[in-house]
């Protein structure tokens, strides 16, 4: 069965990837939906494509950047993408702190997340003393933790309570060089963890379950904190969320933004929320090679394995045609990709098999370029980070 994707790619050669325009504008009004009027701040990561990311930009109920190197964040700035530009990982980059120092436009629109005063160290080792004003954000651990020794959520700021907040924050403003202008909380515990993963109810009830008692102890710890903080540094934005949480910290009174980046594309991984499922906006086709015996194909490469948990959720899914799986036992490789199904003994040497990545942002460090579809119709294609020579890591 053809598919509007074969007729709009039918001159070219798979493996290649598409980002389907529909699909991407519906999740991006969606997420502003979402929002609740709350500003959404793009996630780079989720997107790594600077066509895209300016598309959304000048959509209504988007504004700035969430970054995850200091130097995307300096190579964005050049290209003029945006003025408000976020680097959400702490940087211990020396080269790229001399870079931001040295250029005016950019220290005037970049922010570097700090977390303890070793970061603070990092950067007057790199630039001495005396340096020019560095913005930076100040993040906040928003961790669920109900007993002593147990931690939910990613591992990530020390910066836990109120008063851990504050004490940073007094230091920071204490220090000649830098200023504290914003307030990242990322609960990865509501955001990155789907509560409805499919086929498995009873861990679906525990994720909920969990996901209300975490957000009810965080909105009190972050406003707590982000008063904390307001106390010493007048804050230009307080952010937080992500694509799997815009709704309950929308509802947060002490921030001022969220961010997103993966609800534009629609990866597997948002496949199990109750709540919200975005359309999958990027794809990638893979040819048939082999047809190794009945009810088995083989197709070319595949292998692109999200990060996270070495767990089967990370590996690609078949889509189109429908009726396609993996094989267990082998998987997606670097050179073949078997899939069974009912689908499979339709196929031959030549045909195409859609499949989705698991995660948003890491298809474009596979491909060097995206074709941007509207039905039947490539209206453009454009260059990946990776097809503009960049790597970020």
């Amino acid at each position: 069965m053809r598919t509007s994707f074969d007729a709009a790619t039918k001159g070219f050669d798979p493996p290649f990837a598409v980002v389907d325009l529909d699909a991407f504008d519906h999740n991006a009004d969606d997420l502003v939906r979402r929002a609740g009027g709350r500003p959404i701040r793009v996630a780079s990561k989720s997107v790594r494509v600077r066509a895209l990311l300016e598309r959304v930009l000048a959509r209504p109920g988007y504004a700035g950047v969430m970054c995850y190197s200091l130097p995307e964040a300096l190579w964005l700035s050049d290209e003029d993408l945006a003025d408000d530009l976020l680097v959400a990982y702490p940087t211990v980059d020396a080269e790229a702190l001399r870079r931001l120092a040295a250029d005016d436009r950019a220290r005037a629109r970049v922010s570097v997340v700090v977390d303890s005063v070793e970061h603070l160290d990092v950067v007057r080792a790199a630039l001495g003393a005396g340096h020019p004003e560095i913005r930076v954000c100040l993040e906040l651990d928003v961790s669920w933790r109900p007993v002593p020794g147990l931690h939910v959520g990613p591992r990530r700021s020390p910066v836990h309570t109120a008063r851990d907040a504050g004490r940073l924050a007094a230091e920071i403003v204490r220090r000649p060089g830098f200023r504290l202008v914003g307030v990242m909380a990322y609960e990865g515990q509501i955001a990155g963890l789907g509560d409805r993963p499919p086929g498995r109810p009873l861990r679906g009830a525990v994720l909920r379950w969990m996901q209300r008692h975490s957000g009810d102890e965080l909105v009190e710890r972050r406003a707590a904190a982000v008063r904390a903080v307001r106390r010493v540094a007048e804050l230009e934005f307080v952010n937080g969320g992500g694509t799997g949480s815009l709704e309950v910290t929308a509802a947060d009174p002490s921030v001022t933004e969220l961010a997103a980046g993966s609800g534009l594309v629609g990866p597997t991984l948002f496949d199990g929320y109750r709540g919200f499922r975005p359309r999958p906006a990027a794809l990638f086709a893979l040819p048939v090679v082999r047809r190794p015996a009945s009810g088995v194909a083989t197709l070319f490469a595949g292998g692109y394995v999200a990060s996270g948990t070495a767990t089967a959720d990370r590996q690609p899914t078949p889509y189109l045609p429908v009726g396609l799986r993996l094989l267990p036992l082998e998987g997606a490789g670097e050179v073949q990709t078997p899939v069974v199904g009912r689908a499979a003994d339709s196929l031959r040497p030549g045909d195409r098999v859609w499949l989705r990545h698991a995660k948003a942002g890491e298809l474009a460090e596979r491909f060097t370029h995206y074709h941007l579809v509207r039905g039947d119709v490539v209206e453009r294609t454009v260059p990946t980070y990776r097809g503009e020579g960049r790597c970020f890591g």
